[in-house]
């Protein structure tokens, strides 16, 4: 399904033996890497069924051939597509698989420094990397066992580094907050990523902390934020993520002014929990009705809806909503260009769903200084394609304290001072 081709596209003479062989070694390991990539997303999703039981991922041929240029030259692939037939119960899109060896936007191998962490976590050791890297950019120039070691010991440096930044010149008016389980070559525990992501004023996405802990660990979030705070972090105006996360006992210790938003896919799934399968059609729509209503008003009215439907039977679902109302409402009193973002803390979870789904245990273990150096380059490239949120000048506004009704602004802080 490759067709190997001259960086220009012709075949020229005088092209040497070795030249073809390099590139015949790119094309073999790109084509079988994007093959087993897709088999073990589809395995990951094998049990998720439509109701007449059949798979709602499933493989869809092959997309268009496109040209990537590698260090070995340019090679035309033909990546394998697949069928997700599954639906976002916030968004109501259509789940989408993205390939993280080779996305729709790629048109160039990447940086050393990138291909490493994505290495390490398909399960190659060190010793491995040398002859891999040297197949896919088609040179081992520089890539002995030792240099390699010292790149990824540049990893550590880079994450202590950043650790210890000054955070009293940015102002993140918005955070996401989530734990990550993911397994990373550790001979103990999976590895749990506390992070943060939060929205700058100019409303600009980016990393704000990243160490290991426990999830539901109050003591773990608050030494989290309290280093933040130490560096000169100021309290954000709102936080969004999972109700079960320890971060919220532990951001009344340390930002006691900051509002709370609970995750709805989180909540939609902790409710579907306590529901039979029967009865998760319905619900899905019912709660859709909810956080997509046009105004708090609305949604409480489809609160209560849900309560009528629900509540005789199922209290336990229904409590899950009811109890927690307040909060999983609080994005409506910011602008409705920020909604989409608020509801959920799918920044986190979609620059960790391909590390998620592709992570396993290697041989030989590791430390989780090396893990969370890893998880912090991988992050670190991937915030580079981070967009920012919609409406982005809306941002320093909610900061200077603008009041919004349902999603509308109805009042600067300079109209309070003039009246």
């Amino acid at each position: 399904m490759l067709t190997v081709v001259a960086e220009d596209g012709q075949r020229r003479d005088g092209v040497s033996l070795l030249d073809d062989v390099v590139r015949e070694g790119a094309r073999r390991m790109l084509a079988a890497a994007l093959e087993a990539e897709v088999d073990a997303y589809l395995a990951e999703l094998a049990s998720e069924r439509d109701e007449r039981g059949r798979r709602m991922v499933v493989r869809n041929g092959h997309a268009q051939p496109r040209r990537v240029v590698t260090g070995a030259g340019a090679i035309e692939v033909v990546a394998p597509r697949v069928n997700d037939k599954r639906v976002d119960p916030v968004t109501g899109q259509r789940r989408r698989f993205r390939s993280a060896i080779l996305p729709p936007w790629c048109r160039k191998s990447p940086k050393v420094a990138e291909v490493l962490p994505l290495l390490y976590l398909h399960g190659l050791s060190s010793g491995d990397f040398v002859p891999a890297l040297e197949q896919f950019l088609g040179s081992a120039a520089g890539l002995s066992a030792a240099a390699v070691t010292r790149l990824t010991s540049q990893w550590t440096d880079d994450y202590h580094a950043w650790r210890r930044r000054d955070l009293s010149s940015v102002d993140y008016v918005y955070v996401w907050a989530d734990g990550i389980h993911v397994n990373v070559r550790l001979e103990q525990d999976k590895l749990c990523l506390l992070v943060i992501v939060g929205v700058r004023a100019d409303g600009t996405k980016e990393l704000v902390a990243l160490a290991d802990g426990y999830r539901e660990s109050t003591g773990s979030w608050a030494d989290l934020l309290r280093d933040c705070a130490r560096r000169g972090m100021r309290a954000p105006v709102l936080a969004v993520g999972d109700g079960a996360l320890g971060f919220w006992a532990a951001l009344r210790e340390v930002f006691p002014d900051t509002r709370q938003q609970r995750d709805w896919v989180h909540k939609t799934a902790n409710v579907l929990a306590a529901l039979p399968k029967s009865a998760h059609p319905g619900a899905k729509a019912a709660l859709a009705e909810i956080w997509s209503a046009e105004d708090k008003t609305h949604a409480q009215l489809a609160a209560r809806r849900f309560v009528d439907l629900y509540g005789a039977k199922f209290a336990k679902a229904v409590a899950k909503i009811t109890d927690d109302l307040d909060i999983l409402l609080t994005f409506y009193d910011y602008p409705a260009e920020h909604w989409v973002h608020l509801r959920t803390s799918n920044p986190i979870e979609s620059t960790f769903a391909t590390v998620r789904h592709r992570t396993r245990v290697t041989k030989g273990p590791g430390s989780r200084t090396a893990g969370l150096a890893m998880a912090f380059k991988l992050i670190e490239a991937a915030q580079d394609r981070w967009r920012a949120v919609n409406a982005p000048h809306l941002v320093a506004l909610v900061r200077t304290g603008a009041v919004f009704v349902n999603g509308q602004l109805v009042e600067r802080p300079e109209d309070t001072i003039a009246a």
